[in-house]
């Protein structure tokens, strides 16, 4: 198991919490799985509080209290980490997305959200909200586009996506918006920033039909699979129902083309985009 990571009690409100959770529950001589079985929460969880990767809730601030004896500590300080930037059902995948050492995702219908450009995410979020407010718009696509400067660092965190040939083909914002996104996201394999691999129609059933699926890793926790569908998402953190989508990931992986042929068809399809869009 890897080592816990020191964590910086004033970086953050949840570093905060997750620090000062792991030092009650060693105090009381209790592991996680010991704090987490009478509360209904699995030791796992308990180390992805503590490690800051997952955001402590109000009623699990209240009984840890209790359990403690923490005098009212986390529930406290619980209203300190604020309300998110995201919608609820993506704000702590968001979060933990923010630490994860390595993300491997399946996107069956739309350039993932750490890899779209702003026209690309605009016209993403206009659809969902077609009756939204400008300035709504506009705050979706700025929290998106913070999102994605995660890959500004040179190396971390690894990114493998794997790319249903339906996020190509389907024309999100026009012929010009999907040229400049199929561009970045060769620029970046380009650059071995992140690899990506494109499942091909002719790869016909998979075990990911029916979603996509984001896989993170983590130095100092257990790893998280999240699952989303309309308007829904959820983080799965049982160590059996993770193996299972890794499982699914890989084997999708294997029904892929190569990350130098998915270079090639991705440039293909940006430069039929860019002649399409020179013809309008």
């Amino acid at each position: 198991m890897a080592r816990p990571r020191k964590l910086d009690p004033s970086s953050s409100p949840r570093a905060l919490l997750g620090a000062e959770l792991r030092h009650r529950r060693e105090q009381a001589g209790l592991s996680q799985n010991d704090l987490g079985e009478p509360l209904f929460l699995s030791g796992s969880f308990i180390g992805q509080l503590e490690s800051g990767v997952r955001r402590m809730q109000m009623d699990q601030a209240i009984q840890f209290d209790k359990a403690l004896n923490t005098e009212g500590f986390f529930e406290r300080n619980c209203a300190a980490l604020g309300k998110s930037k995201y919608p609820e059902h993506f704000a702590e995948a968001a979060e933990a997305e923010a630490r994860a050492a390595e993300i491997k995702a399946y996107a069956p219908q739309l350039i993932p959200g750490l890899l779209q450009t702003e026209a690309y995410a605009r016209a993403v979020f206009r659809e969902y909200q077609p009756t939204a407010i400008e300035s709504v718009i506009d705050d979706l696509v700025a929290a998106r586009l913070e999102r994605t400067q995660l890959l500004a660092d040179p190396t971390e965190p690894m990114l493998w996506a794997v790319l249903d040939e339906a996020v190509l083909r389907r024309q999100v914002g026009g012929p010009k918006v999907m040229a400049a996104a199929l561009r970045h996201i060769l620029g970046l394999m380009k650059r071995h920033r992140i690899i990506v691999q494109v499942l091909p129609f002719s790869a016909g059933a998979h075990m990911a039909l029916e979603g996509p699926l984001k896989l993170m890793t983590f130095p100092d926790a257990p790893p998280l699979a999240y699952l989303e569908g309309l308007g829904t998402g959820q983080l799965q953190d049982d160590p059996a129902s993770v193996r299972h989508y890794e499982l699914t990931y890989d084997l999708v992986v294997a029904s892929a083309l190569s990350p130098a042929a998915s270079l090639a068809l991705i440039q293909s399809v940006a430069e039929d985009y860019e002649h399409e869009a020179q013809e309008h």
